[in-house]
């Protein structure tokens, strides 16, 4: 049997067409913009005017690999997202190992927007105090288990609503800071930050930025379930990710400019302290329910992409053909449920050390996880030019040399522990891929 003769199809079994433009858009903003946006205000801060510079680098690189991303789908509307890319050009052995390590990113970011959200929960609605921490976060993650067990229809409609939530009060940091800029616009120039303009700074701060913008790739995950994928999916991978680059350097800048660098860089919540700043004390704190909304989005979002994402790999021959199946609502059931499981283990876990170290953790693990996706894509994208199998337009190798080269530079600005990071997840990989592997000869040989 050919390994690569169904890399194109879509999943049998699985109802095409559950997913828009809309709730594709809403997967790439509502993906992206979780937990972090409302704390990367005070984590740029100590870079200063490099942090802008850093935003500009992290924001070109990706917008291109969202070009490569896009000319993926458009080329092949019927593989089965970024499994079937690579798979055809790069192998069977790349596409796992590559997916793999992009699919434990994704469980594990779920237990990481289950904790973040905790803390937050408990300041909005203050008898949760008394409940467990760990306990509240292991709901959210079987709540949202829940909702997508009932179908990709359904998640993509939760995603719509947060997504349209969370963007409210972006809205309104954005608004504020357009206000003062027509009522004084002296006040940007006030509390200037004062660090040096310099390239390892700039490297820094894209590198944060670039955590920031992980996510941007959503759209291409769930491709067996997108109504008209090679179309949709280019669309609103390029419609989300510039639409999401636009509101983080927005709202970034802001704050960056109106509060003091030393005290914005102490601040546990930048925007609360802007908006107590513009509007007075204690206008800052229904930012509280917003930044719920935000959480429990992209923990939805997120929760989605695991469960097609463990379908996708299954349906390839990656894991056991049971993560493969759907439930009556077209849901992958199995796929749901394992990685609630793996979600709740590494919950269980993060509570075992301070809060702080435990995201740290799994900041370093999501990024070092993301860049292989982004490589292997890049990579993808060049072969299909210089294989000559669709023609052989410029734009092709303009955007796999400038999406290879941004990743090749995202991995010297993350540094080598998120390297060794990534080399350590793809090891784990190895011998479960040699299983399946042992695994479907042997199914071939018994037909045979």
């Amino acid at each position: 049997m050919n390994p690569e003769a169904n890399d194109h199809r879509g999943t049998a079994g699985a109802p095409r067409g559950e997913l828009g433009f809309w709730m594709c858009t809403a997967l790439v903003v509502g993906n992206t913009i979780g937990m972090g946006i409302f704390l990367l205000p005070a984590g740029l801060a100590p870079y200063g005017f490099n942090a802008l510079l850093g935003w500009t680098l992290t924001v070109l690189g990706c917008i291109a690999l969202a070009r490569v991303f896009a000319r993926l789908a458009r080329t092949y509307p019927d593989a089965d997202g970024p499994y079937g890319y690579i798979r055809t050009h790069l192998g069977e052995t790349a596409a796992f190992l590559t997916l793999w390590c992009y699919w434990v990113s994704v469980w594990i970011t779920n237990a990481a927007l289950a904790i973040g959200v905790v803390g937050y929960l408990s300041a909005l609605i203050p008898p949760l105090g008394g409940v467990p921490p760990a306990g509240i976060a292991l709901a959210l993650v079987w709540l949202f288990v829940g909702v997508n067990l009932l179908g990709a229809r359904t998640g993509g409609g939760v995603q719509v609503a947060t997504t349209a939530l969370k963007l409210l009060p972006m809205a309104v940091v954005i608004v504020l800071g357009l206000w003062v800029l027509a009522s004084d616009p002296g006040a940007y120039a006030r509390t200037l930050p004062t660090t040096p303009i310099s390239f390892s700074a700039t490297l820094a701060a894209s590198t944060i930025a670039l955590y920031a913008m992980l996510g941007f790739e959503s759209a291409t995950i769930p491709a067996g379930k997108v109504r008209d994928p090679g179309r949709t999916i280019p669309r609103a991978t390029l419609v989300g990710t510039l639409l999401t680059a636009a509101i983080y350097i927005a709202v970034s800048t802001v704050p960056i400019l109106l509060i003091p660098q030393a005290e914005l860089a102490k601040s546990e919540a930048p925007f609360v302290d802007l908006l107590n700043r513009l509007l007075g004390a204690g206008t800052g704190r229904w930012l509280a329910a917003f930044i719920v909304v935000s959480g429990i989005g992209a923990l939805n979002g997120w929760t989605l992409l695991a469960g097609e994402l463990t379908r996708t790999m299954a349906a390839n021959g990656a894991f056991p053909a049971i993560f493969a199946r759907t439930n009556r609502r077209g849901a992958p059931a199995a796929a749901l449920i394992a990685t609630g499981v793996l979600a709740t283990g590494m919950v269980a876990m993060s509570y075992t050390k301070s809060l702080v170290d435990g995201f740290v953790f799994l900041t370093t693990v999501v990024t070092a996880a993301n860049l292989p996706l982004y490589l292997c894509c890049s990579a993808a994208l060049f072969l299909l030019w210089r294989r000559g199998e669709k023609p052989k337009t410029k734009d092709l190798l303009v955007l796999a040399t400038l999406g290879t080269t941004y990743t090749v530079f995202a991995f010297i600005g993350v540094g080598r522990e998120p390297f060794q990071w990534a080399l350590v997840l793809a090891a784990v990989g190895v011998p479960i891929y040699w299983l399946m592997r042992q695994r479907r000869l042997k199914a071939v040989g018994g037909a045979g």
